[in-house]
This record gives C-alpha cells, sequence and structure tokens, in this order.
C-alpha cells in the first residue's frame, strides 16, 4: 500500500501551486481533479477578461506572458496547463473525490475509480462547481442558465439576466450586442461596485440608454416556458415575455463535502475553520487552499492573494516531520 505525503483536491491555479512545492520539497504527492487542469478558468466564458494583471495570476515565479493588458481565459488555460505539461506534475483527471477520512495517522481518499492513502491532504476544490439557487418555481426549466459561456446561442433572444456582478454584467452587454434584446432584474439599488472599472460605464450608460433594460431592487419570482414574473421596487408584480434566463447568482464550495471530511463550518457564511497561519482545519493535518476558505463570502479570496497558501502549507508539513 503506497502512502502519499500529500494527496491534494483540485488542480486549479492554487492546486497546481501546491503540487509545485511538494515537487520542490521532494514530497510524494497526487492531485486528484473531477475535469481538466483548472477546471473552473476552463468552464470561465469564453472571452472573459480577468481584473488582475498578469503578474498577479503567476505561480512558481513563472510568467505569464501576453499582449493584452489584461489576460484573458484563454491565456490562463495556456499558461496553467502548460506550466502542468512542462513540470510534469502528477494529476489524475477526470476522478471524483468521494470521500476523505482519516485512521489514525493516515488519511483514506475514495474516488470514482480508486482509493489513496496519504500523510496530509490539501483541499483546494474552488466554488465554482454549485450554483447559488434562487430556488423560484421554473428555475428548472431547460431555459435556465446558470452558466454563461458566449452570446451566439441568444441571438435576437429575449433575455433576463439576473444579478449586477461581472458576469452578469459581461453576459448582458455580450448578448445584447449580438442581437438580444436584455432586460437585467437586479436586487441592489445600483450596479455592483466590484463590477469591472473599464466595463462599469458601459452598462451603465447602455442601460441610460435604454439599449438594456435594469430593473432595481427588483426580484425574480417565478420562470414560465414563454415568460418571467417579478417583482419591481414598488412592489408591483409584473410578467415579460422571456426566451432564456442568465442566472448568474454565483456559486457556493462543496459544503457537504467539507462538512463530510470533518471540517468545522461556522457562521451563516459557513467558513471553514482552519488555522490562518498554517492553513491547517480543525482534522490535524488535513488543509485548505485557495478561494474555498471563504465559505459563502466567496469574493474574499482570488488566485492573486491565496498563492501564499501553497508555501504556507508545505512549510507546516515539513515542520513535523
Amino acid at each position: 500500500m503506497e502512502i502519499l505525503d500529500i494527496l491534494i483536491i483540485g488542480a486549479g491555479p492554487i492546486g497546481l501551486n501546491c503540487a509545485l512545492e511538494a515537487k520542490k520539497n521532494n514530497l510524494n504527492y497526487l492531485i486528484i481533479e473531477k475535469g481538466t487542469i483548472v477546471n473552473s478558468l476552463y468552464n470561465y466564458p469564453l472571452y472573459m477578461k480577468f481584473f488582475s494583471t498578469a503578474d498577479k495570476l503567476e505561480i512558481d515565479e513563472i510568467p505569464l506572458i501576453t499582449t493584452a493588458p489584461k489576460p484573458g481565459r484563454q491565456d490562463a488555460l495556456e499558461y496553467y496547463q502548460g506550466i502542468a505539461r512542462q513540470k510534469n506534475i502528477n494529476i489524475n483527471l477526470y476522478e471524483k473525490v468521494l470521500k476523505v477520512s482519516k485512521n489514525g495517522e493516515i488519511f483514506e481518499i475514495k474516488t470514482s475509480k480508486s482509493k489513496y492513502f496519504a500523510k496530509n491532504v490539501i483541499i483546494s476544490t474552488g466554488f465554482y462547481d454549485i450554483p447559488n439557487l434562487m430556488n423560484i418555481p421554473g428555475e428548472n426549466l431547460e431555459k435556465v442558465k446558470h452558466y454563461y459561456t458566449e452570446p451566439y446561442p441568444f441571438a435576437k433572444q429575449k433575455i433576463v439576466v439576473v444579478g449586477s456582478s461581472n458576469s452578469s454584467v459581461d453576459a448582458a452587454l455580450e448578448t445584447y450586442r449580438k442581437g438580444a434584446e436584455v432586460t437585467m432584474i437586479i436586487r441592489n439599488s445600483e450596479i455592483s461596485p466590484n463590477v469591472k472599472y473599464w466595463v462599469k460605464p458601459d452598462i451603465e450608460n447602455r442601460i441610460t440608454e435604454r439599449n438594456i433594460t435594469a430593473h432595481f431592487n427588483s426580484e425574480l419570482i417565478e420562470i414560465k416556458e414563454n415568460s418571467v414574473i417579478f417583482k419591481d421596487e414598488n412592489g408591483k408584480i409584473n410578467e415579460i415575455e422571456n426566451d432564456f434566463v442568465l442566472a448568474m447568482t454565483g456559486y457556493l464550495p462543496d459544503f457537504d463535502f467539507l462538512k463530510n471530511s470533518g471540517i468545522d463550518l461556522q457562521g451563516d457564511c459557513l467558513k471553514p475553520f482552519y488555522n490562518e497561519e498554517t492553513m491547517e482545519t480543525n482534522v490535524p493535518d488535513l488543509y485548505l487552499a485557495g478561494v474555498v476558505c471563504g465559505g459563502k463570502d466567496t469574493h474574499l479570496w482570488f488566485i492573486e492573494n491565496s498563492r501564499i497558501h501553497a508555501d504556507i502549507i508545505i512549510k507546516n508539513i515539513i515542520s513535523k516531520k
């Protein structure tokens, strides 16, 4: 029975960074990833641009070269997948981790394909896999999309975009420019202040010109085959014709998986417990890395401010030897 020094769950940028640090320190490691390398980035909108500059996305001091002021999805895919190839990182792809349990000093990790044993486990699973549902009638209809990739399927369609975050704004602008009739349903009184600074004036101007209709302080309450029903800021119930709903309501970590792994979840935001100095959870030798650390507060951690987690974790693991 082979016992790994470290098993890393998730081959996102931070998971890859953990593997690079483990490799540099001659630790026996393996990444298990349910999809492809940087699977979340692969599922981003095709023309997405990062808020961060290239240097903020770099790992292991490997330059991310791009001619654009802001790297896009394809730049990031080429960069991170290129690192995985060039550094010959040990990864099992399209294999889902089902359960992590600890027997004495050793973890047993059951997956969709096999079983593994490790002295340490790092969970770096992000939060892009579980949509934050609205829990309203009709949300299960085929016309409702919680993931947006490109605008072309929505040409000449009546689109409702839910939300005012970066993903909502990008979807609204892109579909509008490909000929969709776009209506935004927004809970708040304005476009989110966190929207990318070069995009925010664009959406605000399109709303002012009434090229895109925006209902602020409003809430979608039902989705039908050919229409949607929403409550506006005056409490009035409105029904409008609709072909597709792009519900850009955000995403959540897999809290059930974290809880079943023995990690304490704290407060309304279900923030997983971990020691900020070591990234170790309440389960000894079980660590968290990356955006999964924020619980429901998915805006707290990004690639640029969680890159340090890999170094912190590997140093702590080595110190225990």
